[in-house]
């Protein structure tokens, strides 16, 4: 299975993503997450690749949600304020890193500059996703 949302050749972007972004503000205010390290984010297309390592025994049983508030600040471009989970229930103390892609198409908002500026928590800096 390819992880990976972008080809060498971003002409070439199709934009299969692993997951989808999920836009709930209950699943946002009660998210609960093993302990990870969010190494890298970039977005190519209509996807986010993120990069996560944490402690574990492989990363064949982790699950991955990015959990996004449901709230849109008002700026130009407007704002969305995500979180990442990682469900890892393995107690190992080897460290693992694994790429992985979300859709971001539900993050888009009608009627604007199709922009949205992306903060999500563990990130030291935000992400511009035009679309």
């Amino acid at each position: 299975m390819n992880t990976q949302c972008e080809d060498e050749n971003d002409d070439l972007y199709n934009g299969a993503c692993d997951f989808v972004t999920i836009v709930d503000k209950s699943e946002y205010d009660n998210l609960e997450s093993a302990n990870f390290k969010l190494s890298n984010a970039e977005i190519t297309g209509d996807c986010l690749t993120v990069t996560v390592s944490a402690s574990g025994c492989s990363t064949d049983n982790w699950g991955f949600n990015l959990v996004d508030s449901g709230a849109i600040a008002e700026s130009s471009p407007e704002q969305r304020y995500l979180k990442f989970q990682l469900i890892n229930n393995e107690v190992c103390l080897a460290y693992f890193e694994k790429t992985i892609s979300f859709n971001l198409k539900p993050l888009q908002i009608d009627n604007s500059v199709n922009e949205v500026i992306l903060h999500i928590e563990g990130l030291e800096s935000s992400l511009n996703y035009t679309y």
